[in-house]
């Protein structure tokens, strides 16, 4: 199944992505998602970068900039939207495994929608992995390899 939305037409709106990942304001970095081609193991997500982001704050004051942990963060967030899609992955949380190959090459600030696309390399019952490329304007910001482990409910307590 392929979708597109059409222009400023999520296919899923901040209110389904909490009802598939468990993050929440202020950390939940993906506003929507405008592409999801289950075939292509793709999605794209959009997060609009605003000048009262929490973490301007301190990053740098004067001169904001988007800390690039958060962007591998929100790659990671638009692939785990992906994943709590396929079967038997809703109810379940995936964990940081590796960040590879991760590359920061423009900066991201107030103002700026970051694009977070992120193809499937692998899924499997207890990981997975992907790549993910986030851009503004056609720029890339932010690209890496990102790895994932389902850890067994009791790590989680």
């Amino acid at each position: 199944m392929s979708e597109v939305a059409a222009p400023n037409a999520p296919i899923l709106t901040t209110r389904q992505i909490e009802q598939l990942i468990p993050h929440r304001w202020p950390f939940l970095l993906v506003d929507r998602i405008v592409e999801y081609d289950a075939e292509a193991k793709r999605i794209v997500g959009l997060k609009s970068v605003t000048a009262t982001e929490w973490f301007f704050q301190g990053h740098f004051q004067g001169q904001p900039i988007m800390p690039g942990v958060l962007q591998v963060e929100a790659l990671a967030q638009t692939m785990g939207i992906f994943v709590a899609q396929q079967p038997g992955f809703g109810d379940r949380l995936g964990l940081f495994a590796a960040i590879d190959e991760c590359r920061f090459k423009h900066i991201v600030t107030p103002g700026d929608q970051l694009r977070l696309e992120v193809t499937m390399e692998r899924l499997g019952s207890k990981f997975g992995r992907g790549k993910g490329i986030a851009t503004v304007n056609g720029d890339v910001a932010c690209e890496a390899l990102l790895s994932f482990i389902i850890a067994p409910e009791s790590a989680l307590r």
